[in-house]
């Protein structure tokens, strides 16, 4: 009895004075994970060191990627059909590979690839309910969104939307879900309870992704070959006008909207510009662009917010390489060279 009297006093010694094996872990580093579509692999990068720490191979052509609510996973958007692109006659391109395509799931613990789950043909992009339960996939070939239950891999149903689907983002609340659709020129909502489609919106050419406002009642779609964004009510459920984009540093192609993402605060929008190699930064209240951060790289794609909101990242298609940017001052830091295609980029929390 009396060993045991004195027990807690030890393991709070022990606790005090860092003793034993309670010495608490050291935070780890956050990371940036960059898709690259050309290699088949996942490239993780310290955004401090500016270094490549890992090179993950997930399968063919990987574009979309998002790392899971509860930060142990990353998934990646993992697809057999060949890369096309402007000005590339797809009726001389190989027949696809059907069973490669799937959500790749990568182990941020091991840096690893740990299993593939099912995603519908041709995925491209994705996003997860609120929960993490369920992800909503993009099938750019067969004009659908699949619902899959990431914890049991379980294909659950499946909504038809736009011709070549490719942006897809859930709504704050979780009741809806927006997908872009290139061939279209629209953004279709979809009701995630019943997944019946409850509206259409028409849009600027070629809409790339979508960007809820944090109360979900507004939100924008940049459109590629428009080289706008659009904005639309997100509860009626129908476009309230366009926001033209431009380069203070004129590009032969213009600018051409594609990833985007909110400030920390919610009051701006920050834009890629793709071959336009520019970030546009959009006032949200009032609705225009009130800067242009030129060149950031070359096709800037994927936009991810850094952990303590001071920094974004983009990944740089043809320039090989992931910028580093500061938007307060509008000064690319530093630019590490990732290789291949870099599309999607996210971090981890």
């Amino acid at each position: 009895m009396a060993a045991a009297r004195w027990l807690p006093l030890v393991v709070a010694t022990a606790l005090l004075f860092g003793g034993g094996g309670c010495r608490s872990k050291p935070a780890p580093k956050p990371l940036v994970y960059v898709s690259d579509e050309e290699n088949g692999l996942v490239v993780a990068v310290d955004p401090v060191a500016a270094t490549v720490v890992s090179k993950i191979p997930v399968g063919k052509r990987p574009r979309g990627i998002k790392v899971s609510r509860d930060g142990k996973k990353l998934f990646v958007a993992l697809s057999g059909s060949p890369r096309g692109g402007p000005g590339v006659d797809e009726s001389k391109l190989p027949p696809g590979d059907r069973a490669a395509d799937g959500i790749g799931v990568v182990d941020l613990a091991t840096l690893k690839l740990s299993g593939t789950l099912p995603s519908g043909q041709d995925p491209e992009t994705f996003d997860l309910s609120p929960d993490g339960d369920t992800m909503y996939v993009s099938n750019e070939e067969t004009a659908e969104l699949s619902v899959v239950d990431v914890t049991s891999g379980y294909v659950k149903g499946r909504a038809h939307v736009g011709q070549e689907p490719e942006g897809v983002t859930v709504s704050p609340d979780g009741r809806h879900v927006f997908v872009t659709s290139e061939g279209d020129s629209e953004i279709t909502a979809v009701d995630t309870a019943t997944l019946a489609v409850v509206g259409h919106m028409p849009t600027g050419k070629r809409p790339r992704t979508v960007v809820f406002t944090k109360d979900g009642l507004t939100a924008f779609a940049p459109g590629e070959a428009g080289g706008n964004v659009t904005v639309l009510d997100a509860v009626a459920y129908k476009s309230l006008g366009e926001i033209p984009i431009h380069t203070d540093s004129p590009m032969p192609s213009g600018p051409r909207p594609m990833g985007a993402i909110l400030s920390p605060d919610g009051t701006q929008l920050w834009v890629t510009c793709g071959r336009g190699g520019s970030v546009a930064i959009i006032d949200v209240a009032s609705r225009k662009q009130v800067r242009s951060l030129d060149g950031v790289g070359d096709r800037p794609w994927g936009i991810a917010l850094s952990r303590d909101g001071t920094r974004f990242y983009t990944a740089n298609g043809t320039s090989h390489d992931v910028s580093i940017v500061d938007p307060v001052s509008g000064h690319v830091e530093k630019r590490v060279v990732v290789g291949g295609l870099p599309w999607g980029v996210a971090v981890s929390p």
